[in-house]
């Protein structure tokens, strides 16, 4: 998962760093809560992970912008020192779905974070297929069916497919999507992303008249929605 960290300890950062990428997550850290304010602006995570006591802004104004100006439902995880209930009560009320006291121990991080994700992530993540309207897509075989037919396509279509099919009603940032299907050290272009998800529309059919469209939203990314099928007029 594309997960957001926000610490300043250097000692600290390079820890979580280091278990969290040894866990299969791809970590974007931030040392400043404007730094994470200013990419989450523009860019799309599975989880944050948030300190409290930082320069500029701190972790509790990062996530009151998260929530309220953001209007953000991405998990939020904080990792900090105080330790008292009023701060732990806090945090929670103002939108946070855990809380850790530092010292952060490795097992623990690992277990909460994988706890959060389990519950944002939609089940077909951990499916064999997934189904939504006239689509199927068989996560086995690679296989993607529309209407009942199978649908050619190159191996990056059928990732970008299964990625956003597997987030549908989120919206993803191009990064976001680049880096989930081709991955962070590859060198992808924000055209690249739109010529393969515009090959995939067409690929598709993907529009309100199916059920389900796909959006692109100015200077960030896409996002897959379920749609209402306006009843045909009768003849």
């Amino acid at each position: 998962m594309r997960i957001a960290l926000l610490e300043d300890d250097v000692d600290i950062g390079s820890a979580m760093l280091q278990w969290l990428e040894g866990a299969g997550h791809t970590i974007h850290h931030f040392v400043s809560g404007k730094a994470i304010v200013r990419e989450a602006g523009r860019e799309s995570y599975d989880l944050f992970i948030l300190d409290w006591h930082v320069p500029d802004l701190s972790g509790e104004e990062v996530l009151k912008w998260l929530r309220e100006k953001q209007q953000s439902t991405t998990p939020v995880l904080f990792a900090t020192s105080r330790d008292s209930e009023e701060d732990i009560v806090s945090a929670l009320t103002n939108g946070a779905d855990d809380y850790m006291i530092k010292p952060v121990r490795r097992l623990e991080l690992l277990a909460r974070v994988e706890a959060l994700l389990r519950r944002a992530r939609p089940k077909a993540a951990e499916t064999d297929a997934v189904e939504i309207a006239s689509y199927r897509i068989d996560v086995v075989n690679r296989l993607v069916n529309f209407d009942g037919n199978d649908v050619e396509m190159t191996d990056k279509e059928y990732d970008l497919t299964l990625f956003l099919f597997r987030n549908i009603g989120r919206l993803l940032s191009r990064g976001h999507i680049s880096e989930s299907v081709w991955g962070r050290s590859a060198e992808v272009q924000s055209r690249t992303v739109d010529t393969h998800i515009s090959r995939i529309r067409k690929k598709l059919e993907l529009g309100s008249e199916r059920g389900i469209r796909l959006t692109p939203v100015y200077n960030f990314g896409y996002r897959l929605e379920r749609v209402t099928v306006a009843d045909k007029p009768a003849i």
